[in-house]
């Protein structure tokens, strides 16, 4: 039953790529390269995070985990550029790689 609670991990990842505007339908490829990207756990993790850039605290709160453990998957998780960290008026935030700006020009 391992495979069935790992679809569901990455599923769960896939709904939560869904609310992006680009989307990310699913399919046998999408899961098998989230599987290459994503742990089971880092999967479901990171589908329970904000759409917006978010503090380590905010994730800590989603996960029902201690601060400390969540900053230390949020640094490995930004060390593999699967979430991006920047400074936002002063403070660490994290944001999923795949929420682009809206540009004001055309390409």
């Amino acid at each position: 039953m391992a495979h069935v609670s790992a679809r569901s991990a990455y599923a769960h990842l896939v709904d939560r790529l869904n609310q992006f505007p680009q989307g990310a339908p699913p399919s046998d490829l999408l899961y098998r390269i989230l599987g290459l990207l994503f742990s089971e756990r880092e999967a479901e993790l990171v589908a329970r995070l904000p759409i917006r850039p978010f503090t380590a605290a905010r994730a800590a709160a989603a996960w029902k985990l201690p601060l400390a453990e969540a900053q230390g998957i949020l640094e490995t998780l930004s060390s593999r550029a699967i979430l991006l960290d920047l400074q936002q008026d002063g403070a660490q935030v994290y944001v999923l790689p795949l929420r682009w700006p809206a540009s004001s020009s055309s390409r």
